[in-house]
């Protein structure tokens, strides 16, 4: 069988190498690009790239898609039958920080890489988007018809991606698909994030700083089921519109103080220093996923007692990753 070409874009961040090793597995031909960003860890970004040079039919290319001539001419000579681009400057709280990087990277990055791919269109491109470009939503589950309300730079980023991808999709006639996220946690996971920050305190008998009093719900969905949700929306590629955004959700909140109980009787239990709330924080995410059911139809998903218990367990046996 010949294998299909997937350039895949962000594949050693969380959500790249995770659909990366899973495609692998199924036998596409990866072309992986990443810039290796020093957001957090690069020698844990490193990490997951020696897993991905494990397959034959996977090549890497370290490219930034700011440098648009570099891009064009890797992208020359290849033949690429689909595309998920998953590459972004991460980090809500970041963002107050450095709103020049989620420009260039964010915004820069993904226009580079349609316009290139405009004059050899791949048969669909799935980009990533995130829960994020809700803000501070009041009606919950929130659904993809809802009216966008971005709170930082990172969120508009992502609105303004969704905003190009349909004018390029109307335009060009390309097929594009945006992934809005939630919270996506497990194995290989973001070391920024609650889950490896809580961890990380648990292990270095440091302080857990508690954003809010941990009065935060979030739509935590485990990386083993969006893999599983990403592979299905695959599959019925055929039934997708030429522009559309889904939600990649659990439609199951979980509190943060909820979690930190839960942690508490597998004896997984830092000290903990309340702090006020980071005013890029939202109070709540909860995506509605019944559009996403009308496409691939019930999904069966992971119990939140094993996936937060399999996401230690992984970072208990791989903590080594994290002493950097």
């Amino acid at each position: 069988m010949k294998l299909r070409n997937i350039l895949l874009t962000g594949c050693c961040g969380f959500i790249g190498f995770s659909l990366s090793l899973y495609l692998l597995k199924k036998k596409f031909k990866i072309f992986g690009i990443d810039n290796l960003d020093n957001y957090y860890s690069v020698s844990y970004k490193k990490k997951r790239l020696k897993e991905l040079k494990k397959y034959k039919n996977f090549y890497f290319s370290k490219i930034n898609l700011n440098n648009k001539k570099h891009l064009l001419n890797y992208l020359k000579n290849k033949k690429i039958d689909y595309v998920y681009h998953l590459c972004a400057q991460a980090g809500v709280r970041y963002s107050l920080i450095n709103q020049q990087k989620y420009f260039d990277s964010n915004i820069l990055g993904f226009f580079n890489l349609i316009e290139i791919l405009k004059h050899k269109p791949p048969k669909i491109i799935f980009f990533a988007s995130s829960s994020s470009v809700y803000g501070d939503s009041k009606k919950f589950p929130s659904s993809e018809k809802e009216i966008l309300n971005p709170k930082n730079i990172y969120s508009l980023s992502k609105k303004i991606n969704e905003q190009m991808a349909e004018i390029y999709s109307k335009q060009y006639k390309l097929k594009i698909i945006g992934l809005r996220f939630f919270t996506v946690f497990g194995e290989w996971g973001r070391p920024d994030m609650f889950l490896f920050k809580f961890y990380k305190s648990f292990f270095s008998k440091k302080y857990f700083f508690l954003n809010n009093n941990g009065n935060h719900d979030r739509d935590f969905t485990y990386i083993g089921d969006v893999l599983n949700i990403l592979d299905k929306l695959f599959a019925h590629r055929s039934k997708l519109k030429n522009f559309d955004v889904f939600n990649i959700c659990a439609n199951r909140p979980l509190n943060l103080k909820h979690i930190i109980s839960f942690y508490k009787k597998l004896n997984v239990n830092p000290k903990i220093k309340n702090v006020k709330l980071n005013k890029a924080d939202v109070i709540k995410t909860h995506g509605s996923n019944l559009k996403i059911k009308n496409i691939i139809g019930n999904t069966k998903y992971t119990s939140s007692r094993i996936s937060l218990k399999k996401t230690y367990e992984w970072y208990k046996d791989n903590r080594i990753f994290f002493n950097d």
